[in-house]
């Protein structure tokens, strides 16, 4: 009932544990808090909060233009609903240093587990265009260590996103990533690698867990977990996948909506109320005060 069943400090913990296993972590991406819970249902091991789909959410493209206060208002939403860690795009950081570590300790007290943080210059766009600037070695290095030295939970992970391979190439990347763990990162986010073997190779070279982006549409092929397993990668984030299937699903019904006038055909596609009522708990809540769950979905349709 209402929020999560542990505290942000026990999901972080836990996080960390796992992560010291052998098992491949799973993280689809959650556009809403009723996402989230839906992630946790289906048994993956943790959920993810995307720039990329908080921009778009917005109804704004994803170069940078969402806010510290915008991500974390919604991290904290996510995070609130869900047993699981929740891992959050940060961007660059919202600004120099100081602001990374400012946005360290909001997205802590936002109750999430992680964060990653990237090495492209403002305004960022999306890792897998063209088009891409990243900023030298140094600065992305004072990024990690901000983040590394600011947060006050020694379990919150600092994961450190580099999109040097879109830009200088694969062996850059291997460079960049070690400089990143030098300076404190507990994983890094290899972005948009060409293929298994370039991720089999930054695995093999790090002596840090990697995570990989399977993002559909990108430049990455759409490989199996099974595949990103044997390569050695330990986390694994679908990021915009939730939010692309359901704005497909809304986008053609109200185009058959629009032409029919009745949405009958795919009543049989959407989730049910009795469906909907058990994801957020209604019967918790009447346990709580019975006042709240007091009737009956008997005589409801389907």
């Amino acid at each position: 009932m209402l929020y999560s069943s542990t505290t942000p400090s026990a999901k972080r913990a836990a996080f960390r544990q796992a992560l010291a296993g052998a098992d491949l972590l799973r993280f689809p991406g959650a556009f809403n808090p009723l996402s989230g819970r839906l992630v946790q249902r289906h048994g993956f091991e943790g959920v993810y909060v995307s720039g990329a789909v908080l921009s778009a959410d917005l109804g704004l493209p994803d170069v940078g233009l969402t806010t510290l206060t915008e991500v974390a208002g919604r991290s904290a939403q996510i995070a609130r609903v869900t047993d699981l860690p929740v891992l959050v795009d940060a961007d660059t950081g919202f600004g120099e240093p100081l602001n990374v570590a400012r946005t360290v300790q909001v997205l802590e007290d936002a109750g999430v587990a992680g964060l990653h943080v990237e090495d492209q210059v403002n305004p960022k766009r999306c890792g897998h265009l063209e088009g891409k600037q990243v900023v030298d070695e140094a600065t992305a290095v004072r990024r990690v260590r901000a983040a590394v030295d600011a947060r006050r939970d020694p379990d919150f992970l600092v994961v450190a996103r580099t999109d040097v391979r879109g830009v200088e190439g694969f062996d850059a990347t291997v460079r960049r990533a070690k400089a990143l763990v030098d300076a404190g990162a507990d994983v890094v986010f290899a972005e948009a690698m060409a293929d298994l073997s370039e991720f089999e190779a930054i695995c093999s070279a790090l002596d840090a867990p990697v995570l990989a982006n399977m993002t559909e549409f990108g430049r990455s092929d759409l490989f199996t977990h099974e595949q990103l397993r044997d390569a050695g990668v330990r986390i694994v984030i679908h990021p915009v996948s939730l939010l692309r299937l359901a704005m497909g699903a809304a986008d053609r019904a109200l185009s058959g909506l629009g032409a029919s006038g009745t949405l009958e055909p795919v009543v049989d596609e959407m989730q049910t109320r009795a469906e909907l009522y058990d994801l957020v708990d209604y019967a918790g809540y009447g346990e709580f005060d019975s006042s709240v769950y007091d009737f009956s979905l008997e005589g409801n349709r389907g």
